[in-house]
C-alpha cells in the first residue's frame, strides 16, 4: 500500500505542492472535485518558456472540461531578464520554474519541463536545433507524452512558420509535432519502456492566433472555435478571471494580468490526428467517460454522489466514495485505475476535513542530522477515522504505533525526534546536480526528467482507518513558522551538504601582476564541524596561504578566510572554486555554495551550486574613480564595476533629485529603468541637466513598450528604440568609428574585445536617432542588414549620454574581459580632458 501511494502522489501528482499549507478546499472545490473524478481524459499544451502558455485554454480545460491539463515548458526561461531581482541564467530560471508551479496551482493544471535551457534570442529554429540536442528534447517531449497519456496535444506556435517568431518558440512546435507521431511507437527511444508504454494522442492542434494576420497555409476548414468564457458559479469566477491570476504568477517578466468576463474565443487549427472534433469541442467523439475503460457503473455511482452532495457537510458523501473506492479497486491494474484512486483517496480525506501535517522548525538539514518533527492529525468530521501509525520516510524512524480514534475536531499532536538517513542526497534542483553546456541541462536519470522540481527529501506517511478501510497518505515535511507580519509560512524543507563556500565576487579580474585578496565564505549546514578550505586555481596561478583551518559550532555559523592570489605575467582566464576538507572526511571535498532565492509569491528557493568563478588577467585600464548607479529591473553591474576599482554609489530618486550629481565621473542606468522606474519623468530632467554640465550618462537597454516617459525623453536628442537585436554571440562586430575616445581612452579597443562573449551580442537597438549621435560599432545576424545603433554616443552641452544596447548586463558577471575593457571607456568618457 505504501510504495502505492508513493507513486500516486509523486509521479502523478507533479504540480508541487511544496509552498503551501495543506490542501483546505471549499465545498464548492470538493463537489468540483467529484465532477472531475467522472472525467477519464488528458490534455497536454506545449511551448518554449515560462509565459508562452495560454493560460485561458489551461484553465478552460481543466475546470470546464475537467480534463487532466498539463503543461510542457520546454526550458525554464533562464535566457531572459529579469524585472525583480538581479538574477540571470539558471537563477532566473530557479525563479520562474516556481511561477510556472504557482501558476498552475492557479489555474489548475500541472508543469512538465524538458531539459533544454533557454540561451536567449534566437531567429530561427535552425539556430535553436544548432543548441539545443534536439534528439534529448524530442525523447524528453515524447516521455511526458507517454507518462501524461494525453487525448489532445496544442501548440502554441505554428510549427510551418519558421523565421516569424523566436527561434525557440516554432522550434516547441516542431517537436510537438514531431513527437506525436513518435511517442506511439514502440521503436522510439524504447529505453523509456522500462517506465512507460507508448502513447498515441488522437489530436494535435495548433492554438490558431491572427493578431500578425491569418497565415495563407491556416486551414480554415480545419479550425474549431472554443468558447473558453464559462461563468464558474461554485469558484466565484470565470475562466478568464482564473486565467489572469494565473499569468499574473509571473511576475519576473511583469505579467501582471487583469481579469475579464463575457465571451472569449480561442481558436484550434487541426494538425494532425483524427478528423472528428465538433465546433467548440476539443473533446468531441473522444470517449472521456468511465465507459473507456468499462466501467460505466462507476461513473453512474459518481454522478449520484454528484447530486445528492450536501455541501454544508461534504462529509456525508464519504460513505458513498467509499464504495467507490472499492469498485475502482476492483478494476484491473491501469494508468487511469492508478490516477482516479489516486485522486479519490485525496478527496474523501479532504471531504472529512482530514488535515494532516509534517514541520520541523529547521528549512535546511543535512545527511545523518537530527531533527524535530511536529505532528499533526484532525479529523474535522463526525465520520469515523483512526490514526493506525505513521513514520517518516528518508529517516531512520520506524512506524509510530498509535491506534487511537480522531474524534471530530480533537487534534492528535506528537513531537519526534528522527535522524535523516546517512548519505540522504542534496535535494536541490534535480537539472544543477551535474555541470551542463549552453542549451542543455545533464540530467542522467530518466525518471528524473520533465518534473517541475526536485522531490520532498523527507515525507510524513500516515496510516488511517476510515469507516473500516485503510487509506496511506504522504504530506511532504515542511519547514513551518510564524512570521509577525505575514503570519503562517510554510516552506520547502531541503537536504543540503554539511558546509558551503562561497567566493566574495562573482568574478574577478586582474590588471596587474601585483596579489589581490579573495575572500572565502565557510558556512555550515549543521553544528560541531571542522576542516580546513583552500583556494584552487588554475596552473599558472600562485595562491596563499596554502589552506586554512576552521571550526564551526553553530548550525548557521559563519567564517571569513582570505587568501592572496597572484595572477600570471600574461593574459590569462581560468575558473577558481573554494575546497572544503571536513575532519574525518579528508578523501572528499565540498565545492559547492548556498544560493537562497526569496519572493513573497513563490516559495523560497534553497540550492546548492557550483561554488567556481572566472578569474582573468588582462589589459584593462580605469579613468574616472566614482560612479553613481540608478538601478532598472536588476542587473550586477555595480559589483562588476567594484571589480575593477571603481567606487560605486547606488542611487534613488532622492540623491537625484537633491544630491550632488556632480561629484560622480559617470552615472550608469540599470536595464529597462525607463520601462519599470515611475519616477523617470522627474529623474530624467535632472539626470540631462548633470551631462549638460559636463558628467557622462549611460544608459542601458530598455525596450519600446511601457515606457514611463515618451521615447523622444530618453536622450538629449530623439531615437528610436526598435526591435533589432543580434542574438548571435560570435557575430562580427564592426568598427564604424574608430578613432571616437570612446573606443581608445584608456583602453585601446579592438575585434579582439568582442571574443567570448556569452548569449547575445545585444538586443532592443536603436533604429533610427538623431544626426548628432555617434554610432561607434555595428553588428547583425547571418543574412541580416546592419544593426549600427546598438552603441550610440552623443556631446550634450560639456558632457556625454551614451545609450547602449550591447548585454554588458550579461557579459560583466561572466567576466569577459573585452567587456570590461569597453565598459570602463564608456564611464571614461570625458575624464581625458578634465584638469
Amino acid at each position: 500500500m505504501r510504495n502505492f501511494a508513493l507513486l500516486c502522489l509523486l509521479t502523478f501528482l507533479c504540480t508541487s505542492v511544496r509552498a503551501q499549507i495543506p490542501a483546505r478546499p471549499t465545498s464548492g472545490e470538493l463537489h468540483a472535485e467529484i465532477q472531475k473524478l467522472q472525467v477519464l481524459g488528458s490534455a497536454l499544451y506545449m511551448a518554449a518558456h515560462p509565459d508562452d502558455e495560454n493560460t485561458r485554454l489551461i484553465a478552460y480545460l481543466a475546470n470546464v472540461e475537467k480534463v487532466e491539463t498539463a503543461y510542457l515548458s520546454l526550458t525554464r526561461g533562464d535566457g531572459g531578464q529579469n524585472l525583480i531581482a538581479p538574477d540571470i541564467r539558471e537563477l532566473l530560471g530557479l525563479t520562474r520554474t516556481q511561477e510556472l508551479l504557482a501558476a498552475r496551482r492557479t489555474d489548475g493544471g500541472t508543469q512538465f519541463f524538458s531539459r533544454a535551457n533557454d540561451f536567449g534570442y534566437s531567429k530561427h529554429p535552425d539556430e535553436t536545433f544548432n543548441i539545443w540536442d534536439k534528439q534529448d528534447v524530442l525523447a524528453d517531449a515524447v516521455w511526458v507524452i507517454r507518462k501524461w497519456r494525453p487525448d489532445v496535444i496544442v501548440l502554441r506556435f505554428d510549427p510551418r512558420a519558421p523565421g516569424t517568431t523566436h527561434g525557440h518558440h516554432t522550434a516547441s512546435a516542431i517537436i510537438g509535432q514531431e513527437a506525436f507521431d513518435l511517442a506511439g511507437d514502440p521503436t522510439a527511444f524504447p529505453e523509456q519502456l522500462k517506465y512507460v508504454k507508448p502513447w498515441q494522442p488522437r489530436r494535435i492542434y495548433w492554438n490558431a492566433y491572427t493578431w500578425r494576420g491569418v497565415p495563407e497555409h491556416m486551414r480554415q476548414d480545419k479550425i474549431i472555435k472554443v468558447d473558453v468564457g464559462t461563468y464558474l458559479p461554485k469558484l466565484g469566477e470565470g475562466v478568464a478571471e482564473i486565467a489572469a491570476r494565473s499569468r499574473s504568477q509571473h511576475r519576473s517578466q511583469g505579467f501582471g494580468s487583469a481579469g475579464s468576463r463575457g465571451e472569449q474565443i480561442e481558436q484550434l487549427e487541426l494538425l494532425k490526428g483524427d478528423d472528428k472534433d465538433a465546433e467548440g469541442e476539443v473533446f468531441a467523439n473522444i470517449d472521456v467517460s468511465w465507459n473507456r475503460i468499462g466501467a460505466g457503473r462507476i461513473g453512474q455511482a459518481l454522478q449520484a454522489i454528484e447530486q445528492n452532495f450536501n455541501f454544508d457537510d461534504p462529509s456525508a458523501s464519504v460513505p458513498a466514495l467509499l464504495r467507490v473506492r472499492g469498485m475502482i479497486r476492483a478494476l484491473p491494474d491501469g494508468f487511469w485505475k492508478t490516477k482516479k484512486l489516486g485522486e479519490l483517496d485525496e478527496l474523501i480525506a479532504n471531504a472529512l476535513g482530514l488535515y494532516l501535517f509534517a514541520k520541523t522548525d529547521d528549512p535546511i538539514a543535512t545527511a545523518g542530522q537530527e531533527l524535530e518533527i511536529d505532528i499533526e492529525a484532525t479529523n474535522r468530521s463526525q465520520q469515523p477515522v483512526k490514526l493506525i501509525d505513521y513514520f517518516i520516510d528518508g529517516t531512520h524512524m520506524t512506524r509510530a504505533a498509535v491506534d487511537q480514534e480522531l474524534a471530530a475536531n480533537r487534534p492528535f499532536r506528537q513531537t519526534d525526534t528522527i535522524q535523516v538517513l546517512t548519505g540522504k542526497a542534496s535535494s536541490g534542483p534535480y537539472w544543477l546536480k551535474d555541470s551542463w553546456k549552453l542549451g542543455m541541462y545533464t540530467v542522467k536519470d530518466q525518471a528524473q526528467r520533465g518534473k517541475g522540481e526536485s522531490d520532498d527529501p523527507l515525507n510524513a506517511v500516515f496510516t488511517l482507518d476510515i469507516a473500516g478501510e485503510q487509506f496511506e497518505f504522504v504530506r511532504p515535511v515542511r519547514h513551518a513558522f510564524t512570521d509577525r507580519v505575514m503570519g503562517e509560512q510554510v516552506q520547502p524543507l531541503e537536504i543540503m551538504p554539511p558546509v558551503f563556500g562561497e567566493l566574495d565576487k562573482s568574478s574577478y579580474l586582474f590588471t596587474t601582476s601585483e596579489p589581490s585578496p579573495i575572500r572565502i565564505k565557510v558556512t555550515s549546514a549543521r553544528a560541531n564541524i571542522s576542516g580546513t578550505v583552500e583556494l584552487c586555481t588554475p596552473e599558472n596561478w600562485s595562491v596563499t596561504p596554502k589552506n586554512k583551518t576552521f571550526t564551526l559550532t553553530r548550525k548557521g555559523e559563519e567564517q571569513y578566510f582570505e587568501f592572496m592570489l597572484t595572477p600570471p605575467a600574461d593574459q590569462e582566464e581560468g575558473m577558481i572554486v573554494p575546497l572544503i576538507k571536513l575532519d574525518g572526511e579528508e578523501d572528499s571535498g565540498y565545492t559547492r555554495k548556498l544560493i537562497k532565492i526569496e519572493h513573497d509569491h513563490i516559495p523560497t528557493q534553497f540550492a546548492d551550486l557550483d561554488a567556481s568563478a572566472p578569474v582573468a588577467k588582462l589589459d584593462l585600464k580605469v579613468a574616472g574613480r566614482n560612479i553613481g548607479y540608478l538601478p532598472g529591473a536588476g542587473d550586477a553591474i555595480p559589483e562588476a564595476l567594484t571589480n575593477i576599482g571603481l567606487n560605486v554609489t547606488t542611487l534613488n530618486k532622492g540623491t537625484i533629485a537633491t544630491g550632488d550629481l556632480s561629484r560622480f565621473d559617470a552615472i550608469v542606468v540599470g536595464i529597462r529603468a525607463y520601462n519599470t522606474e515611475a519616477d523617470m519623468p522627474n529623474m530624467q530632467p535632472r539626470l540631462l541637466k548633470y551631462v549638460e554640465n559636463g558628467g557622462t550618462l549611460v544608459v542601458q537597454y530598455n525596450t519600446s513598450r511601457g515606457l514611463k516617459l515618451p521615447m523622444t525623453e530618453i536622450g538629449p536628442y530623439p531615437l528610436q528604440l526598435s526591435r533589432d537585436r543580434t542574438t548571435v554571440e560570435e557575430a562580427p562586430v564592426r568598427i564604424l568609428a574608430p578613432d571616437h575616445p570612446v573606443l581608445n581612452y584608456p583602453n585601446k579597443i579592438t575585434s579582439k574585445d568582442f571574443d567570448g562573449w556569452v548569449q547575445e551580442r545585444g538586443l532592443y537597438f536603436p533604429n533610427n536617432w538623431d544626426e548628432r549621435y555617434t554610432p561607434i560599432i555595428s553588428s547583425n545576424d547571418p543574412g541580416e542588414d546592419p544593426h549600427d545603433g546598438g552603441l550610440l554616443v552623443a556631446e550634450y552641452g560639456k558632457g556625454h549620454y551614451v545609450y547602449t544596447g550591447y548585454s554588458f548586463f550579461r557579459e560583466l558577471p561572466a567576466g569577459v574581459p573585452g567587456a570590461y575593457r569597453l565598459f570602463a571607456n564608456l564611464v571614461g568618457l570625458g575624464n581625458e580632458v578634465r584638469p
